[in-house]
């Protein structure tokens, strides 16, 4: 399983409607995600800048590029476009991290 991880933006004050979102996210995405390979997968808030760190795992990494191409996957960045940085097609803005250490 590879380990992938990405920081994006949470506007501020909308840091309680992006938790409610993901309380109820779509059984619909939920599958999706998971059809793709993608496990272990959690978002962490930082309160004082209102980054979001994404951990992921995933056996097959090529897997994810086909996830913009998916309506599903438009149709869930154009809700949570409101509420994060986002690019000109609604998908977050998603800063790559560099892994530099983990313990097993």
């Amino acid at each position: 399983m590879k380990r992938i991880a990405f920081k994006m933006k949470l506007f501020d004050g909308c840091e309680v409607e992006y938790k409610k979102r993901h309380d109820e996210i779509w059984p619909e995405l939920v599958s999706l995600l998971t059809e793709t390979g993608i496990v272990d997968y959690s978002i962490f808030h930082d309160k004082t800048t209102n980054d979001l760190f994404a951990v992921l795992k995933i056996a097959n990494p090529e897997l994810m590029n086909s996830l913009p191409a998916q309506p599903l996957m438009q149709k869930w960045w154009a809700y949570m476009g409101d509420i994060m940085e986002s690019n000109a097609d609604n998908s977050p803005v998603s800063i790559p991290l560099e892994e530099v250490f983990y313990l097993p």
